[in-house]
């Protein structure tokens, strides 16, 4: 019988960018990335595609399956083909690489029918993003916003949860995502240092509750040192949004909004070159599935 594992995690958006200080948030959208791991009898062998965007390197959701593997002591016994699809725009800022790692390990857990707690799942992922290049910090915050969804806080060195919160549902989250890409791995983290004193003062607020405050200062604080325009979420924040920044490293730009803002918000969005999401908060955690 084949060995086969579906699974499924979910999108997410910063509010505090870990980069700087080794202590991030971020908040569970509702995107998300499916994966599907079939095992081989080729041992360490693993092929990945992404069927959502085929251009992309495949090395993060490969490195993934062989972190599971190494977990379990199961690489002598099998390879894997690996499949992911997903409404994630990747190299945008919106976690696509932590929703398509959750999801790999998730599905590689379920093919090899064991067991394992969700935080070792999320950190295997991490591992995996280490591995292939395209992180940082490991972006644990935006891993576990993805894998867990709600608001959380961690601490990204230490790989630690310090919070999870859940929000009130009747908000949205709106991107404005531009067609060009950005990727983690051209970041030059020693730049970033010169803001962390910066960073510290909306991950504070972050840690009081202040999660829209936090959100907006960050993306201010990041827009300035990255070389984006703050305008777009200037704009927004005078039309009404509770909370507009730079998402990640960019280039997406995130606006939190209710109901009877989204219009004067969009309006604004639609001033300027990019694709505009409309999702709301996710609370469902990465889970696997039959079909």
């Amino acid at each position: 019988m084949t060995q086969k594992g579906l699974a499924i995690a979910y999108g997410a958006a910063t509010i505090v960018n870990a980069i700087a200080l080794g202590k991030g948030a971020a908040l569970g959208v509702d995107l998300w990335t499916k994966a599907s791991v079939t095992l081989t009898g080729d041992p360490n062998i693993v092929h990945g595609e992404i069927l959502s965007d085929p251009s992309e390197d495949a090395s993060l959701i490969e490195k993934t399956v062989l972190r599971v593997f190494k977990y379990f002591n199961v690489g002598h016994q099998y390879g894997a083909k690996i499949k992911t699809w997903s409404n994630i725009p990747v190299a945008r800022g919106l976690k696509s690489s932590s929703a398509a790692a959750n999801a790999v390990a998730l599905a590689t857990v379920k093919a090899l029918n064991k067991k394992i707690d969700d935080l070792s799942i999320v950190s295997l992922g991490v591992d995996a993003a280490f591995d292939s290049g395209v992180t940082l910090t490991g972006a644990f915050d935006d891993a576990c916003a993805s894998y867990f969804g709600g608001v959380v806080l961690t601490d990204n060195v230490k790989r630690k949860l310090l919070s999870q919160i859940k929000l009130p549902s009747d908000i949205t989250v709106l991107f404005l995502v531009p067609e060009k890409k950005a990727y983690t791995a051209n970041i030059d983290a020693d730049k970033l240092q010169s803001v962390k004193s910066l960073v510290n003062i909306a991950f504070k607020e972050a840690i009081h509750g202040h999660y829209w405050t936090a959100l907006s200062l960050n993306g201010f604080i990041y827009s300035s040192i990255l070389g984006y325009d703050s305008s777009i979420a200037l704009e927004s924040l005078n039309a009404g949004a509770l909370a507009a920044g730079l998402c990640g490293k960019g280039p997406t730009v995130t606006a939190v909004v209710t109901n009877d803002t989204i219009d004067q918000v969009k309006l604004v969005l639609q001033r300027y070159d990019g694709d505009i999401i409309k999702t709301s908060l996710n609370h469902k955690k990465a889970m696997v599935f039959d079909s």
